[in-house]
């Protein structure tokens, strides 16, 4: 309880609409937990009974295939997500043939919608890069940088500093001089903590060289990004769109770590949730989306002679097992049962067109 109380002090200048929510959400905001499958969301439940996640009772199973294969990426789906469309491995908001796709991001911003993009990890990595870029590899991450900085996106936080200095520019410009002078730049979060965010127009925050690390390292750091966000993008009219993302739940389980390091991100990455939840009970035209973008490691929880609960690996890797997705708010029924990962895109395409 505790947690919702502070994720409400968080958001207490934002709107609040005390009216009946509209047919459709003005404000979407789509949560991944990157590599998370059914299991990862069972040690998060064992561990907390009170979990944001247990207030959303829209839930479906998401089918995670793309065009020429059936054990996915971050790359295709969250292409799948952000165009509508299946692709390829590595593919960055292109379709099958290669060809750019609009993003629910371009769709929002022609639209004057305020938009979002934040992460755990590096900002052009391949989540975030396909609502914000066009590329056939998501190995090109000076290109994506620049791509995803130019746009006219409201909101950039996460790691990557690295991907936006001229070693890493295929024209060796120095991208981060360039993009502070149409953004707000932190690149700590003391500094994220000490703005206002009625005062900040566009945010741009790059934490780190790289990703941000665990929990453990960072902290507060994915909560404070989502609370940001969320109130600087608030105070646009015609509504939002914003993606937040946690990698770690990913990047661990390609590590195989332990029971008590992939629980924590989970939890936490559902304090984000939390954060999304209240404001949402606050503006009723908000949908929010959690899900993941493919399976990692193939984890499955067997039991020990006491019959408690032992996590253990299949591999390394990414499993083709269906994903959760929970949803809440206008339009979340369309979300249930089982779903393909371009149909999410096409709803939210439908959303914010």
């Amino acid at each position: 309880m505790r947690r919702y109380l502070w994720a409400a002090a968080l958001l207490t200048g934002c709107a609040t609409t005390t009216s009946s929510a509209p047919e459709g959400p003005t404000r979407i905001i789509l949560m991944i937990a990157d590599g998370a499958g059914l299991a990862h969301w069972t040690l998060a439940v064992f561990a907390d009974e009170d979990l944001a996640i247990r207030q959303m009772k829209a839930v479906g199973l998401v089918d995670t295939r793309g065009s020429d294969h059936t054990v996915s990426g971050s790359a295709p789906t969250a292409t799948a997500y952000a165009t509508g469309l299946r692709s390829f491995m590595g593919a960055i908001g292109v379709g099958p043939d290669s060809t750019a796709a609009e993003t629910v991001v371009e769709a929002a911003l022609a639209r004057g919608m305020g938009t979002g993009l934040m992460t755990t990890t590096a900002l052009a990595d391949a989540t975030p890069a396909a609502f914000g870029a066009h590329a056939v590899s998501r190995r090109s991450l000076g290109n994506i940088s620049r791509q995803m900085s130019t746009k006219g996106i409201t909101v950039l936080m996460g790691g990557g500093r690295a991907t936006f200095r001229p070693a890493m520019q295929p024209d060796s410009s120095d991208l981060l001089a360039e993009v502070r002078e149409s953004y707000t730049y932190v690149e700590s979060l003391e500094e994220l903590r000490s703005l206002d965010p009625d005062t900040v127009e566009t945010l741009l925050g790059l934490f780190s060289e790289g990703d941000m690390g665990v929990v453990a390292e960072r902290g507060t750091g994915l909560l404070d990004m989502t609370s940001t966000a969320i109130q600087i993008l608030d105070r646009n009219p015609n509504g939002f769109f914003l993606l937040v993302e946690n990698e770690e739940s990913d990047t661990q389980s390609h590590g195989n770590a332990d029971e008590a390091t992939i629980t924590a991100e989970m939890v936490d990455f559902d304090a984000a949730v939390a954060i999304a939840l209240d404001y949402q009970a606050r503006n009723p035209e908000t949908l929010v989306l959690v899900t993941g973008d493919h399976e990692t490691g193939g984890i499955s929880l067997t039991y020990d002679a006491n019959r408690e609960i032992v996590m253990e690996y299949a591999s390394g890797a990414h499993t083709g097992t269906l994903i959760p997705l929970f949803a809440s708010g206008p339009g979340a029924e369309r979300f249930g049962g089982i779903i393909e990962n371009y149909r999410v895109g096409e709803i939210l395409l439908e959303m914010v067109r």
